[in-house]
């Protein structure tokens, strides 16, 4: 099996917030830096955020500081957040958002210019920084322009399927040009994980079509310790209509600025579950608030609730929700004047790679930031935390992993576990009878959305863990590719995703198996009374080849659990 080898410092594998952010960092230490994108740079699924940033800096409610910050975060992940990495969060996210300034960026401003802040839900103040509803995208490209700006070199359209380890070391990954069906292997001295989430393993979700969890399986298939991957948050306000549309994330700026949510009755039924919030509670809360509506029969026609923010001044609306108005337009809805149709959508991994304060995963030189990282969030995350999560812990595993390259020099990598790779996504285009891609994906996507969604229980989960153990030995081994070319081949591309989208899901089902009691998005409507679930679960590859779970206690700095 033939392939080409690159050399280089520092490796950064993802081109979302996290992974340009970590590329910027590590450049600045005069290293020679690669960043592979598996999209056109700049495409990645951040910008696609559209609410805003948190960082308290108190332009708008004088009160707020990273103190309360903390606490907020905390809180809003139900105490199992790990401590020391929110006390990072909240510390340096100032420093952030001002970089990001400094590059380029322009947030809206408040009348005496300085940056403006609205409010999200589950927190004390207004925090969250915006540029209108696109903030992901003003993010992005500001970002991108500093990456065409600096000395790293960008190869996009470049899937990356495999971590390599050398002597307990990182040594590279192996992966696979889009374009032309090359094999590579790029080697590197660190290697920094920011692959974003998975939110495709789940039948609706506000996610972008690339975002299957390949971080989470290469990271769980090298050894990596993994935590906390059944938290995963459903966003409550997707939308539901066209069917093409179907998930697509409706900004919390929405609620933010005023909006109201409504059942079929006209009643505005959050004051039902959370009267001192209403709208502005925690986002796992508001989902399963309109999920209960729709099970109880007060659901829209198309089963979620309507979201209104016709009450508020035109100018308001036009002004700050600027893409919402485009997107509801698109479908027939005048924001302006009625109201929208939403329901809940898979939206956000809490958990992911687990690491320690320098950004560094169980394995030495492997460094992880965003969403494939683990331990942050805890239970549920803060609408605003997830772009701030980018900017301050991409910059730092930027930071780590330049350091850590500076200090050793290049490992070795083993030939034959290349290959073995190789062999693995080759055999898939010669494979002559078997099951398509786009088949098992939609098996697999009905199982997760029916068993291993926001109402759970014990016979829905213990189903989804025996039918993915019998997916990931039955179907996985014979996926087929119609089309046997390795030019530009999505549905090659597909192929290989789904073993990593099988992996992904059976952690997800396996620790939401393993938790019996209620925490955060984990919601078990036969939740154990005795299981408080004060703690993480970290799952790791174990020495036979199965996934090995254990309960690990919770990092605890400041706020002790009730």
């Amino acid at each position: 099996m033939e392939y080409k080898t690159i050399v280089c410092d520092v490796l950064v594998v993802g081109a979302g917030g996290a992974g340009c952010r970590a590329a910027i960092e590590a450049s600045n230490h005069n290293l020679d830096v690669i960043m592979l994108s598996k999209e056109l740079l700049g495409k990645a699924h951040t910008s696609m955020a559209e609410g805003g940033i948190n960082v308290a800096l108190g332009n708008v409610d004088p009160k707020d500081d990273p103190a309360t910050h903390f606490k907020d975060t905390v809180v809003g992940g139900n105490y199992i957040n790990n401590q020391e990495l929110v006390e990072i969060l909240v510390d340096n996210a100032t420093s952030r958002v001002y970089d990001l300034e400094e590059m380029g960026a322009v947030f809206d401003r408040t009348p005496e210019g300085k940056i403006a802040q609205r409010p999200f839900g589950k927190q004390s103040w207004r925090r969250t920084a915006y540029a209108s509803d696109r903030t992901g995208s003003e993010i992005m490209v500001t970002l991108v322009e500093a990456i065409r700006k600096s000395s790293v070199r960008v190869f996009d359209e470049m899937f990356a399927t495999k971590l390599l380890v050398q002597d307990g070391r990182i040594a590279g990954v192996t992966a696979i040009d889009m374009k032309y069906g090359d094999y590579l292997v790029f080697r590197a001295k660190a290697v920094v994980m920011a692959t974003g989430g998975a939110g495709r393993i789940y039948k609706v979700t506000s996610n972008a079509q690339l975002d299957v969890g390949d971080g989470y399986a290469m990271a769980y298939e090298a050894g990596c310790e993994m935590i906390d991957m059944e938290m995963i948050q459903f966003h409550p306000t997707g939308m539901t209509r066209p069917e093409s549309a179907k998930g697509r994330l409706v900004t919390e700026a929405v609620r933010g600025e005023g909006g109201i949510l409504l059942n079929s009755e006209g009643e505005r039924f959050m004051k039902n579950y959370y009267p001192q919030v209403m709208e502005l509670a925690g986002r796992d809360q508001v989902a399963r608030s309109i999920m209960t509506e729709v099970i109880e029969g007060r659901g829209s026609p198309t089963g979620g609730a309507y979201l209104s923010i016709s009450h508020l001044p035109k100018r308001i609306v036009e002004f700050r929700l600027e893409s919402m108005i485009e997107q509801f337009g698109d479908a027939g809805v005048d924001i302006r004047e009625e109201p929208m149709e939403v329901s809940p959508t898979c939206h956000h991994f809490m958990g992911g790679i687990s690491i320690d304060t320098d950004a560094q995963a169980s394995i030495p030189g492997l460094f992880a930031s965003g969403e494939c990282m683990g331990g942050l969030h805890g239970g549920n995350r803060l609408g605003g935390n997830a772009l701030c999560d980018t900017q301050v812990f991409g910059a730092l595993s930027g930071e780590n992993a330049a350091k850590f390259a500076k200090e050793h020099s290049l490992t070795g990598f083993d030939r034959e576990v290349a290959k073995q790779e190789f062999d693995r996504v080759e055999a898939m285009l010669q494979r002559k009878d078997g099951i398509s891609p786009a088949d098992a994906r939609e098996e697999l996507n009905n199982l997760m959305w029916s068993k291993v969604q926001i109402f759970r229980n014990e016979e829905d989960l213990e189903y989804a863990v025996k039918e993915l153990k019998r997916i990931q030995k039955e179907v996985v081994p014979k996926i087929k590719v119609d089309v046997p070319i390795k030019r530009f081949n999505p549905g090659w591309h597909q192929a290989i995703e789904f073993a990593h989208m099988v992996t992904t899901a059976r952690m997800v089902a396996e620790t939401a198996y393993m938790r019996k009691g209620s925490r955060g998005a984990h919601y078990r409507v036969d939740a154990d009374p005795d299981d408080k679930g004060y703690y993480n679960i970290v799952i790791r590859k174990g020495d036979d080849g199965e996934m090995d779970l254990k309960r690990k206690d919770l990092v605890i700095t400041k706020i002790q659990p009730p």
